[in-house]
């Protein structure tokens, strides 16, 4: 019998919120994390907003010989690893050496570091660039920087796929569960805000240059004209089942019982994109009609062809105003590959209060024929979930998550 892979710890970075309790408090009371750029100067770039994480300090979190050999976006990871091991009551030194992993997402890898690290290298020569460089910007040091502190030497990885990676991460972690593995923390976070990541975002040309937060970043609205970026994200203890409930786990939050990727034809091709294939590749995989998915958390890229081709891809599959749909986004910002791991996150904690949380700041264009909850959060039986998430290049993720059940 293949092994079901559930969740049992959640660990929460976001610019709303520390941690899940206070996440879920501003998500539910659509408190904005998103405002003008704090962490340099904005000042000369059109797009001067963004989802920062407040008053983090890596020195109240971690060890300080950690400090100066990683990036910001590390230490949130460290940071949102503890909580998520700390969340499920795990103890890895308890755990076989070798079946504890670590599988993440990355869209930029260590940008904040790598800038400081170049700007000395420019200005004034290669002796004052930090051996840390080595490795701090690399798509891979969240992975390997978890790993080490806790000693997981079993499967571990990266995936590079822009948003869609974060679920292509929790994916290859019930993968790794279902052949085997005890635990695998997976998930994503991401930390660009600099001026250097700043420009390749903007080379993206998809960054709203609106200056009001809470009418910079609209999916599905009429005003839609480009999203806010953000820092952060979410990562998940992942363990078979059986694992879970051979230590006595106290809590476990749901399962992830389906996963779906393509990839869309190159522009010009004629051919139509390939998200509502994702997401039917994902409830095939986990046994499921579309009629049994109670909510629907959307990409919601704000651009209004890649909103048009997502909200048809969600009729086309639930019906019109067939399924609940949110982003709860909307209150964040986009975080890279730490946005679809966030909304994970957000899924399993709507299903545990039996609310949806609301897109704040967005009313629904007539255009979209999907139920989009928006204002205030909706009470809700919520027993199935799917996740949905799009990569810049063509890169589509669907999962689908079900409630927790010891069956």
């Amino acid at each position: 019998m293949t092994a079901r892979a559930v969740v049992t710890g959640i660990g929460v970075v976001a610019p709303n919120g520390f941690g899940v309790d206070e996440y879920w408090s501003a998500t539910c009371g659509g408190k904005s994390g998103i405002g003008r750029v704090t962490r340099f100067d904005p000042s000369g770039y059109p797009a001067q907003l963004a989802g920062e994480v407040s008053g983090f300090s890596a020195e109240e979190h971690l060890p300080s010989r950690l400090v100066p050999q990683t990036d910001r976006m590390t230490q949130l990871a460290l940071v949102g690893a503890e909580q998520a091991l700390a969340g499920a009551g795990v103890s890895v030194a308890d755990l076989p050496e070798f079946g504890v992993g670590v599988v993440t997402a990355s869209t930029c890898g260590g940008f904040e570091f790598g800038q400081r690290e170049l700007q000395n290298l420019w200005s004034k020569g290669g002796q004052y660039v930090s051996a840390y460089q080595s490795f701090a910007w690399f798509y891979a040091v969240n992975t390997g920087q978890i790993s080490i502190r806790h000693g997981m030497r079993g499967p571990s990885g990266v995936l590079v796929g822009d948003q869609a990676g974060g679920l292509d991460a929790i994916a290859h972690a019930r993968r790794h569960v279902r052949n085997g593995s005890d635990l695998i923390l997976s998930g994503g976070v991401d930390a660009p805000i600099c001026s250097w990541g700043w420009a390749a975002q903007l080379a993206g040309g998809r960054l709203s240059t609106g200056d009001r937060p809470e009418r910079a970043y609209l999916p599905f609205d009429t005003g839609a004209a480009g999203h806010v970026p953000g820092e952060g994200g979410g990562l998940l203890t992942v363990e078979s089942a059986d694992a879970a409930r051979r230590r006595g786990a106290a809590r476990v939050y749901g399962e992830i019982r389906g996963y779906g990727s393509t990839f869309d034809p190159r522009p010009g091709s004629g051919r139509p994109p390939t998200l509502r294939k994702a997401i039917e590749i994902a409830l095939d995989d986990a046994g499921l009609p579309p009629g049994e998915v109670d909510v629907v958390f959307a990409d919601a890229a704000a651009v209004p062809e890649l909103d048009r081709v997502e909200a048809a891809a969600i009729t086309d599959v639930f019906g019109p105003r067939g399924v609940p749909v949110t982003a709860p986004k909307t209150m964040t910002g986009r975080l890279g590959s730490g946005a679809a791991p966030l909304d994970v996150a957000t899924a399993f904690l709507a299903m545990r209060a039996g609310m949806i949380p609301p897109t704040a700041n967005v009313t629904l264009s007539p255009e979209y024929d999907i139920d989009l909850v928006t204002t205030a959060p909706r009470a809700a039986s919520v027993d199935t979930a799917v996740v949905l998430a799009r990569g810049q290049g063509g890169f589509n993720s669907a999962v689908v998550l079900g409630s927790a059940d010891w069956n």
